[in-house]
């Protein structure tokens, strides 16, 4: 085995263990001074992220497997080693001789697994005769409960499945053009699909940074659903905008792409710092504010507020697998009311005829529905907009009321999927 397959299995080790032993998440792992990827190569770091998430998304279907060959459990750390080569044979589809050789010489460097190489080298030559067509055709593994009951009372049994399968098969990579009308152009040169809401869905993730237009700034990583709250606006050419939790900064970008003067504000310096090498990549500007938003007041009255608001975040499990095995017993109760107190001071700041959208990247309705409509109800001077979901590439189905969209994992899981978004268009009266 190569020295980089060793490297790369080694850390995606240590993720896994992070993730279902210390339920620490993935990016705390990965971004924390004892990040097991700090002196890797980048492909390395890739492949470890890699092998770690698939093994995460897998996890249900890997372990009924790994049952038929263990009689009893092993030391997590044994457990672990398996979950990865077991990975490696029946979702990736690598050699089996790699595979194996790779748990095994793992398994020998580890001290506490050591002396159970053999039991790995056993049960991995029996990984490797799996028929990997079966191992796909398991059912994934079904939502933590805590969300599996709410998802199932919004949407359906038969939906829920559906949406633990677009779990388990992963996101693709999407990209936001700075200049739409360019779309054409940009899927001939980087191979990629054009979805009917203007994204580019890549073939093949590959280095996103050595792909054609990193460098120049012309598009960002940016999944299709994330970025339909921003055209809900419409024209925002010339007015003031804000963007509220504005970090990454996929939406800022937009907002000043579409020629919008942006304000961004985020609590976290870090975070906001990701903003502006972004805007610097790509030539935009907005203004950058690092503050708590409630003890921030904007200099004058604004025309737009976009409110991408904190949340459960439970509608990017498909690329954070990580999420329902850190987060067990998620209380709702503090982030659902950071919500409301955000949602009512937006309606303080905006211009009299000013546009409110509010999203949130959750699946689950009190998030979104139910958070709007409480906050309509208290707040006389904030009506719904409609607007047509098919001038936005999206499915006038998908809207569960007047000026909103649900999006969910499953919707074009012919192509790929989406993440799971809500989102609603208010204005002031």
């Amino acid at each position: 085995m190569s020295k980089q397959g060793f490297a790369a299995r080694s850390a995606a080790m240590t993720l896994l263990h992070g993730v279902l032993h210390d339920t620490k998440s993935l990016s705390d792992i990965v971004e924390g001074p004892n990040s097991p990827l700090k002196d890797l190569e980048p492909g390395e770091r890739a492949r470890a992220q890699s092998l770690a998430k698939i093994t995460l998304r897998n996890l249900g279907p890997l372990d009924q497997v790994l049952d038929r060959f263990l009689t009893k459990k092993p030391p997590l750390q044994v457990l672990n080693i398996l979950r990865l080569c077991a990975a490696e044979l029946l979702v990736d589809g690598i050699a089996a001789h790699a595979a194996v050789d790779g748990a095994v010489t793992l398994a020998r460097s580890k001290q506490k697994a050591n002396h159970l190489s053999g039991l790995v080298n056993a049960v991995a030559r029996k990984l490797s005769e799996v028929d990997r067509e079966e191992f796909l055709k398991l059912p994934p593994h079904p939502l933590a409960k805590y969300l599996r009951v709410p998802v199932e009372r919004a949407y359906g049994e038969e939906a829920a499945v559906r949406i633990d399968a677009a779990h388990r098969a992963g996101a693709p990579v999407d990209l936001t053009l700075k200049n739409p009308a360019e779309d054409e152009k940009w899927a001939l040169a980087l191979d990629a699909t054009i979805l009917p809401s203007g994204s580019l869905r890549l073939a093949d993730k590959g280095q996103i940074s050595a792909l054609p237009g990193y460098d120049s700034g012309d598009w960002w990583v940016q999944d299709t659903a994330a970025s339909v709250p921003v055209r809900l606006f419409g024209d925002v050419a010339g007015k003031t905008v804000l963007d509220l939790c504005a970090a990454p900064g996929g939406k800022t970008m937009q907002l000043a792409a579409a020629g919008a003067k942006v304000t961004a504000v985020d609590i976290s310096g870090d975070r906001l710092a990701r903003v502006r090498q972004n805007l610097d990549r790509t030539g935009l500007s907005a203004t950058l504010v690092e503050a708590d938003a409630f003890k921030w007041t904007p200099a004058e009255s604004l025309d737009a507020i976009l409110l991408d608001a904190p949340c459960s975040a439970t509608g990017t499990i498909r690329r954070h697998p990580d999420l329902p095995f850190v987060r067990r017993d998620w209380d709702l109760q503090p982030v659902l009311k950071m919500q409301s107190d955000m949602l009512d001071l937006c309606a303080k700041w905006l211009k009299p005829g000013g546009r409110l959208v509010y999203s949130t990247c959750s699946l689950l309705p009190v998030e979104g529905e139910t958070q709007i409509a409480k906050y309509l109800a208290r707040t006389p001077d904030m009506k719904s907009l409609d607007f047509d979901a098919a001038a936005l590439g999206m499915d006038n189905g998908w809207k569960p009321g007047e000026g909103q969209l649900r999006l969910r994992p499953d919707y074009w899981a012919e192509v790929g999927g989406m993440d799971g978004f809500f989102m609603a268009l208010l204005q002031k009266v």
